[in-house]
């Protein structure tokens, strides 16, 4: 499972300046299970937050983190359901223990192994931004892989991307994509993280297939949260070719990529209106492990019987016909009708 730093669905078979944004991604939907109404409900948790809801179809705390407020707590998680059934579970990001106090956290969330800075190489050559570039970080992992398939037991490993976060810097000789024109630099240079994060993830998939990773794996990618904010709506607008960013427009914009890749299998894009919460009861559902009697808010997108539903953290949601958001309904096709109705 690999959570994509800060990556919006409104890139994915996108272009700048003619060329494509996300040439990987483009291309690995065609023979992937695609959800393009798949919505991030994180908080001020951020990234933290999308973990939480991944792990427990629960939704964080309306303020501050619920990685740092209740980490002693007991949970029913997606790594916990999986030990259950004999997996190994393991998280990798290179970054320190304490940050988004995962160190405490994983260990309640059911992860044996915590694969952090300490277990990669990190140098001011290989780093830029917040730590390893995503390239030497896929790159270096896989050893960390070897060591999980060599315990016999399938594994369930996590992924956290760095190089796609804010402000989105980036050295010259990684840059395979322009910037944008705008008002906003934040904007002007989150194409070219983009497109380097793409290109990691194309290379991972290259290093799994080449290390006899790939066959027997399930690959899930996702968005973990917005990547740009509201701040920076007049860039967005000129991007995207309107003549301004509505409520409407802002809640569309916080749909992130879900990708699920299983080998052999025909790419199918799939319209339900989703969210994070729904991650646990799919991915345990695919895997044919039962989550019906655990505490959980969200359900299996697969399902025929789902109901097409997600809700902000603010109140607002998205339906299969409408959006509610800033105390106005909008249909999909932006007519809004006075909000004056009980919701």
């Amino acid at each position: 499972l690999i959570s994509l730093e800060s990556l919006q669905s409104f890139v994915i078979n996108n272009t700048l300046n003619g060329e494509e944004i996300t040439p990987f991604l483009n291309s690995l939907i065609n023979e992937s299970y695609y959800f393009e109404n798949f919505y991030h409900q994180v908080g001020q948790g951020k990234t933290s937050d999308s973990e939480f809801l991944l792990e427990n179809s629960l939704y964080p705390l309306g303020r501050g983190a619920v990685f740092f407020t209740n980490a002693e707590n007991e949970y029913t998680t997606l790594a916990e359901k999986l030990l259950e059934k004999g997996y190994t579970t393991a998280a990798l990001h290179p970054n320190s223990k304490s940050f988004w106090n995962r160190e405490a956290m994983y260990e309640s969330i059911g992860y044996e192994r915590f694969y952090d800075i300490e277990d990669y190489e990190v140098t001011e050559e290989n780093s830029v931004g917040w730590g390893l570039k995503d390239k030497e970080f896929f790159s270096q992992s896989i050893d960390h892989l070897k060591e999980l398939q060599a315990t016999g037991s399938p594994f369930y490993a996590k992924f956290i991307t760095l190089t796609n976060h804010h402000p989105y810097t980036l050295d010259e000789e990684d840059a395979t994509i322009g910037k944008f024109d705008s008002n906003s630099k934040t904007l002007n240079n989150y194409f070219q993280t983009v497109r380097y994060m793409d290109e990691a993830v194309e290379q991972f998939f290259t290093e799994l297939k080449e290390n006899g990773l790939y066959e027997d794996s399930i690959i899930v990618m996702y968005g973990d949260h917005y990547g740009i904010s509201e701040n920076h709506n007049e860039a967005m607008a000129k991007y995207l070719g309107t003549e301004g960013i509505t409520p409407y427009d802002s809640a569309q914009l916080q749909r992130v990529p879900l990708i699920i890749h299983i080998p052999g299998q025909e790419g199918q894009t799939i319209s339900t209106v989703s969210g994070q919460i729904d991650l646990k009861p799919t991915l345990l559902n695919l895997l044919g492990v039962d989550s019906n009697e655990d505490i959980q808010f969200g359900s299996d997108i697969f399902s025929e019987d789902k109901t097409e539903f997600t809700v902000f953290r603010d109140g607002s949601f998205i339906t299969k016909d409408y959006v509610y958001t800033q105390e106005t309904l909008y249909d999909k096709a932006c007519e809004y009708f006075n909000s004056d109705i009980d919701i």
